[in-house]
């Protein structure tokens, strides 16, 4: 009897040593996959690198005994080759958490890999609401925003004001359709029409054509649905042409606070948008980018993606802190972060439903006049809040496989 207890205990013994060391593990790394070089390089790009090393910071956890590393790739926005990098990140690099993600076609990749390889995968970039339905996993977080928000938010508004016909330019990939389809369904909910819409290739610098035909279906609104320089270039040539003069409305459905910036208020000046976060909300904001400004190289206040890779890392690490060490079970830190509620400077409080998709406020803005604006980045003024439980897809419209387990 004895001799099969000694078997069994030295069967068992390299076991118990290597679960032991795997708890107490505290060696976390974070991967920032984000546009360096292109068309979201100035919205995502290093300032969300920095967004990610400010939530280590104030997350506490290296002064706990944790050691946590920040990397970052370029996806290039290709699908391929963000799936490649994050593969490689998870396979080779040991890479527990890939934040930001914009694009949502890479996004969705990523997200796939993420279900595959057991990682934990914080999408605070990109908007297509698929992530959160029919193209859910256990794995991924949709975190800042996503096309149903910025539908809803602005399609309905702009329908409920009088504009009553549509014209979609929309970016010919996953978000552009995925944010034309949803603002339509917002506008026809309203009482409106959609009469028209063209497709343009990402990263675009002439619009000439594509603008010149929205502006020949004389619908009241012209939907912008694109997004970074894509909407810069959009905006500014549309007032060129001279378009907005012509009695139309220009909708930037997905708008951020550095095109704005770059476009400057005379071009900006009027549109409509929706967001989760803006500088200049409250106390709580203004501290957590004034913060980030003096240490951008740019000297820019932070996008709405860059608060959302900010907010996304840092309850991330707080779970790790609260749940236990267990930070390479993807699936199971996922789990975790459901069950902590959520609270940070970039958007105070709120929660991850069971599809993944995190809840907080959202709010529709107007760009001040040159007249109004008392300064640099005095950009917005506010004309309605959307309540967290009103700015997302209600869970029971969701098509999530996970809420049918």
């Amino acid at each position: 009897m004895k001799k099969y207890i000694y078997r069994l205990f030295a069967y068992l013994c390299p076991l118990l040593v290597s679960f032991n060391a795997y708890a107490l593990d505290k060696n976390v790394k974070i991967g920032v996959l984000t546009d360096l070089s292109s068309l979201y390089a100035d919205s995502a790009g290093s300032g969300s690198v920095l967004a990610a090393q400010m939530a280590v910071e104030d997350s506490g956890l290296t002064k706990k005994g944790w050691t946590v590393e920040v990397i970052s790739g370029d996806h290039q926005n290709k699908p391929d080759i963000g799936a490649s990098i994050a593969r490689r990140w998870f396979d080779v690099d040991k890479v527990d958490l890939i934040v930001d993600v914009p694009n949502s076609g890479v996004a969705l990749a990523v997200s796939r890999v993420a279900k595959e390889k057991n990682g934990v995968l914080i999408v605070s970039s990109a908007a297509v609401s698929d992530l959160t339905n029919a193209q859910c996993t256990s794995n991924t977080i949709h975190w800042t925003y996503d096309t149903y928000t910025l539908a809803n938010g602005t399609g309905t508004a702009l329908t409920t004001a009088g504009g009553k016909t549509w014209y979609f330019l929309a970016a010919d990939y996953a978000f552009g359709a995925a944010l034309e389809r949803d603002t339509a369904a917002a506008v026809e909910a309203t009482g409106g029409k959609v009469i028209g819409q063209v497709k343009h290739p990402l990263n675009t610098s002439d619009f000439s054509s594509f603008l010149l035909q929205a502006q020949a279906s004389k619908a009241d609104v012209i939907g912008l649905a694109n997004a970074g320089a894509d909407t810069s270039n959009s905006i500014k040539q549309a007032a060129e042409f001279g378009i907005t003069r012509g009695g139309q409305r220009l909708a930037g459905l997905l708008l951020f606070i550095n095109e704005v910036h770059a476009l400057e208020l005379n071009a900006a000046q009027g549109l409509v948008l929706t967001a989760t976060f803006y500088w200049d909300l409250n106390d709580r904001t203004r501290s957590f980018s004034k913060r980030f400004q003096e240490r951008n190289k740019k000297g820019d206040m932070p996008s709405m993606p860059q608060a959302g890779v900010y907010s996304g890392v840092l309850h991330y690490l707080k779970t790790l802190d609260k749940a236990g060490a267990n930070s390479h079970d993807g699936a199971q830190v996922v789990a975790a972060m459901k069950e902590l509620p959520t609270d940070d400077d970039a958007f105070g409080k709120g929660y991850i439903e069971p599809n993944g998709r995190k809840i907080h406020p959202a709010y529709l803005f107007e760009v001040k006049k040159p007249s109004e604006s008392k300064g640099p980045w005095d950009y917005y003024k506010l004309l309605a809040t959307i309540p967290a439980e009103k700015a997302f897809t209600p869970i029971s419209q969701s098509s999530c496989p996970l809420l049918k387990k």
